[in-house]
């Protein structure tokens, strides 16, 4: 059984940084597409960040320039450097295997996510 564990998450300034870590366990890591999804409050989940195994990478228009996304096939870890961090970037960060052409989850299961919250 495929399990997250997202970790990294904190209160920040405006313009601050984070790193945020994600570790898979119960699959096979290298062979999967990567993501991390952002879960803003009262909003719905979207994809910021995909990875693929051989880490050719996408980020979403309001990530880019600001995040980066990376992953270490060795320890089944991806990652998601933050800077320049902004308000709106507040929420819950959960990562998960993407899939298919709109880059969807490929599992239902969801680690607890890690909490970002962006405020002066």
């Amino acid at each position: 059984q495929v399990q997250f564990a997202e970790s990294g998450g904190g209160l920040v300034q405006p313009g601050g940084s984070l790193t945020l870590s994600c570790v898979v366990s119960g699959v096979h890591f290298d062979i999967y597409p990567m993501g991390w999804y952002h879960q803003a409050p009262g909003k719905q989940r979207e994809l910021v960040a995909a990875i693929t195994g051989n880490s050719s990478r996408t980020h979403s228009p309001s990530a880019r320039g600001r995040f980066t996304i990376t992953r270490d096939n060795a320890k089944a870890t991806v990652y998601l450097q933050m800077t320049n961090l902004k308000v709106e970037d507040t929420g819950v960060y959960l990562c998960n295997a993407v899939c298919g052409r709109e880059l969807g989850p490929c599992f239902t299961s969801w680690g607890q996510g890690a909490q970002v919250t962006v405020s002066s």
